[in-house]
């Protein structure tokens, strides 16, 4: 199993690692040197949360439609297909953007929509592939190893494709984008090698159980601390998540950094949310929850400030504090507050707050990261200076986050802490990467 793991975990370190020139130097070079309107590059990176929706029908017609008798590799390697093809695609749509914008608006919709379709086809697909290899004893521990090799592909994308970049141009840019996209292919087709056995009938082996929006709705609506819980959460990852299309913009204009720089950036905060991650392993069963989940609520919350302090003072040093207070922080935050996910679970509906984790993780994808492009143009427009949009995105995001946690401290988990077996950590880091 050991290997199959690993594999596992090299298919989800190629899906992530075509994300993250995306997210870095893309949005740096569209928004900043290209200066594409920042709402239209936030409702393009919103695309593949807009359409998550369809992996419950991928996991439902994988389940019953095998292809060659393999009911995941082919919507696996198919999703890693188009994730590559909309990475190695979208510089040249960002340029047509700027060059002819009617028709780059289209091949940005089919580039984007195409990674967003791939991320969505695959994600469903190996993430239940890796719950039937593993069975639900060794499931957290598949997972788990899946979730810390993706944020050390991650750091390690961010350092190479920074390498790669040390001259921008825009054919250094497409050059690199090929190689990380060639990367991830080659990656994912390792991973798949003799991963998954072979079916002989279509009949589904999954027994997992499934629900509709409306049900976990109602289960968070009639519950007060739950629907308070819920509320926190969105407000929380809206704060966290939403800074991704601006953070590496915001480098070049405050601080003059070059493409190289801002690429560098997701690394700093995935080595900071790495070693988080670690010392709330070390955390667990000696600190309450509510205090460790405050700790990287705050610590998120002085990222932001230092960030802000930053772009008044033009002090990249205070930056690089902030944005490693940012990364440590959401690294804490996510496995203190999935803790107390668990403990607002009630017994035998585990999969349905589980699935409002995820529900609200995708509401709150959407919400930080349209958010951020629209005021932060508004901004813009309104004072006529292109920092004012960056400060109040991240005044609002860093309010988000005062507020979120004040209603922290007003949640009681005591009732539900005896209706629930406690989860081993590797669980709970499981149920981040879902």
């Amino acid at each position: 199993m050991y290997l199959k793991r690993f594999q596992l975990g090299l298919i989800h370190v190629a899906v992530a690692m075509t994300l993250v020139p995306i997210n870095s130097a893309l949005n740096r070079v569209m928004i900043f040197d290209l200066g594409i309107s920042k709402t239209l590059v936030s409702v393009l990176a919103v695309l593949p949360y807009l359409i998550s929706p369809i992996q419950v029908a991928i996991g439902s017609f994988s389940d019953r439609h095998p292809i060659l008798g393999f009911r995941r590799t082919p919507y696996i390697l198919t999703g890693l297909i188009l994730c590559v093809v909309g990475l190695i695609v979208s510089p040249q749509v960002a340029y047509l953007i700027h060059d002819n914008f009617a028709l780059g608006i289209a091949a940005g919709l089919l580039s984007f929509g195409a990674w967003g379709m791939g991320y969505n086809l695959s994600a469903v697909s190996y993430l239940s592939l890796a719950s039937e290899l593993s069975g639900e004893k060794e499931r957290g521990k598949t997972i788990a190893t899946m979730f810390f090799m993706m944020v050390i592909g991650l750091i390690a994308t961010g350092i190479s494709l920074s390498r790669m970049l040390t001259v921008y141009t825009p054919e250094t840019l497409s050059t690199a984008f090929n190689i990380v996209g060639a990367s991830a292919l080659t990656l994912g087709l390792l991973g798949l090698i003799k991963l998954e056995p072979r079916f002989e009938h279509s009949a589904s082996t999954s027994s997992s159980e499934t629900y509709t929006i409306k049900q976990m709705t109602s289960a968070i609506t009639s519950n007060p601390v739950a629907k308070l819980f819920f509320i926190y959460l969105l407000l929380l990852l809206a704060a966290i998540l939403g800074q991704d299309v601006l953070l590496e913009p915001f480098g070049a204009q405050a601080f003059g950094m070059t493409v190289e720089q801002t690429s560098r950036i997701v690394s700093i905060t995935g080595t900071f949310t790495l070693i988080a991650f670690i010392i709330a392993a070390a955390l667990e069963k000696r600190v309450k929850k509510k205090s460790v989940a405050q700790s990287g609520n705050i610590g998120a919350l002085v990222g932001f400030l230092l960030i802000i302090l930053s772009g008044f003072m033009r002090s990249i040093n205070v930056f690089y504090i902030g944005i490693m207070l940012l990364g440590f922080g959401t690294g804490i935050s996510t496995i203190a507050n999935l803790s107390l996910m668990f403990d607002l679970t009630v017994a035998g509906k585990v999969g349905l707050y589980i699935g409002a984790w995820g529900f609200s993780n995708g509401m709150s994808r959407l919400t930080g990261l349209l958010l951020a492009g629209v005021v932060a143009d508004a901004a813009t427009q309104i004072t006529g200076q292109a920092m004012s949009g960056y400060i109040v995105v991240f005044a609002i995001e860093a309010l988000m986050l005062f507020i979120a946690a004040i209603m922290l401290t007003r949640i009681d988990v005591q009732s539900f802490k005896n209706k629930v077996e406690e989860p081993s950590f590797v669980d709970k880091v499981a149920l981040a990467s879902d």
